[in-house]
C-alpha cells in the first residue's frame, strides 16, 4: 500500500503531466490516502483536468477538490455571449437532440436543464460546456427520461465491471431503485472506483448513481 508521500508525488507528477493543468498553481495534501487540491485556477475546464488528473492515480481512496476558479480578464465573457456559445456547442454534441437542453447562465455559472433520453447524454453535454471560456461552474440538472427494469440495468452494470475490471466486480453490489443505481462494496484504488461509476453510469436507464464505495 502506498503511503500518503508516495501518493502526494504520484498526484504532483501526474498534475505536471496533465498539459491541460497549471501544476505549479495547485496545492496538494494527503491524509490516509485522502487526497486534497487547493488552489486558483483559470478556467473551469482546467478544474475538471485536475480532478480528473488526481483520480488517476493509484492508492487515491478518495478526493476532495477545495479548487477556485479566478478568469484572467482576457477570458471573461458576458452572460449572454456563454450562453450563445453554449446553445451552439450543445447542437454540435454527438448525443444531444437539438432543444433538449435548456441552458441558464449568471456570472459565469451555468446550469444545464432539461431531459434526455440516457444520462451519458446528459453528462457528454456538462462535458461540452465545462470547456467553454468564460464559464466559471456547471451544474448539471438535466433529467433523465428512460427508466428500465431494474434486474436488467443492475445486470448490464455488472456486465460492464467484468468486462473493465473482473477482479474489482467481484466486490461491487449494485442494487436499483427508480432509475438510481446505489453502488457498495470495495475497491483497491480511487481508478477502480471510477471504473465502476463508468460503467454504472454508462448503463441504459441510469438516471443517478450514488457511490458508496470504499477504497481499501
Amino acid at each position: 500500500m502506498k503511503s500518503d508521500l508516495q501518493i502526494r508525488h504520484d498526484v504532483e507528477e501526474e498534475l505536471e503531466w496533465e498539459p491541460g493543468v497549471a501544476a505549479s498553481s495547485i496545492d496538494v495534501e494527503v491524509k490516509e490516502g485522502v487526497v486534497t487540491l487547493k488552489g486558483h485556477l483559470a478556467s473551469f475546464g482546467e478544474k475538471v483536468a485536475a480532478e480528473q488528473a488526481a483520480q488517476r492515480v493509484g492508492g487515491v481512496r478518495a478526493l476532495l477538490a477545495e479548487l477556485t476558479v479566478r478568469l484572467p480578464q482576457e477570458e471573461v465573457r458576458g452572460d449572454g455571449e456563454i450562453a450563445n456559445f453554449a446553445h451552439s456547442m450543445l447542437r454540435w454534441t454527438t448525443g444531444v437532440s437539438e432543444g433538449s437542453v435548456r441552458v441558464l447562465v449568471e456570472h459565469g455559472h451555468v446550469v444545464l436543464r432539461g431531459t434526455v433520453d440516457y444520462a451519458w447524454q446528459s453528462r457528454a453535454a456538462a462535458r461540452a460546456i465545462a470547456q467553454l471560456r468564460g464559464v466559471t461552474s456547471v451544474a448539471n440538472e438535466i433529467e433523465v427520461k428512460h427508466l428500465a427494469e431494474p434486474a436488467k440495468i443492475s445486470k448490464d452494470i455488472l456486465d460492464a465491471m467484468h468486462r473493465h475490471a473482473e477482479r474489482e466486480a467481484r466486490h461491487i453490489r449494485v442494487s436499483v431503485r427508480e432509475g438510481t443505481v446505489t453502488l457498495s462494496g470495495t475497491v483497491h484504488s480511487y481508478a477502480e472506483r471510477a471504473v465502476a461509476r463508468g460503467a454504472a453510469w454508462a448503463a441504459p436507464g441510469v438516471g443517478a448513481v450514488v457511490d458508496d464505495l470504499n477504497v481499501e
